[in-house]
């Protein structure tokens, strides 16, 4: 019987999904340079509440989640084994900013059903990145 988890070559699709994965992370980034360089002043009344709610942990884990995560894609795009591990840190982050969003009272009561949904998404992604990176490492495609 085939071993599922031996070395094989590398898949066709690798680099799409390797490529995709840097530009997700990379748009992460520039969204996070988004938040923490916005003028609260400038916002509308909603978006200043949650903006203000914030504790610094979220917005410390929304860093560590973007740039590690950033990291980690650009390992996987030349294949190297500690993209699976920067990933992992990513994937803990966001889960961490996340719990943030949810269990931080004045933060959820401030937020739109649009804007968990999003993070609900962009978890889910970041975990599909972590998992891309983590079969590819079983695979062997990471050396």
């Amino acid at each position: 019987m085939d071993d599922p988890y031996s070395p094989r070559p590398v898949a066709g699709w690798f680099i799409i999904a390797a490529v995709a994965s840097l530009l997700f992370m990379g748009l992460g980034c520039v969204s996070y340079l988004m938040h923490v360089l916005a003028n609260p002043a400038t916002m509308p009344l909603d978006q200043r509440a949650a903006y203000e709610a914030e504790p610094a942990w979220v917005t410390g884990a929304y860093a560590v989640a973007v740039w590690i995560g950033l990291i980690g894609a650009l390992l996987l795009v030349v294949r190297r084994r500690p993209a699976e591990w920067a990933l992992l840190i990513s994937l803990i982050a966001v889960l961490v900013w996340l719990a943030g969003l949810v269990l931080v009272t004045p933060l959820r009561e401030s937020m739109s059903a649009n804007d968990l949904l999003v993070a609900i998404v962009v978890t889910a992604l970041t975990w599909t990145i972590y998992w891309f990176a983590r079969h590819s490492g079983q695979r062997g495609w990471l050396r």
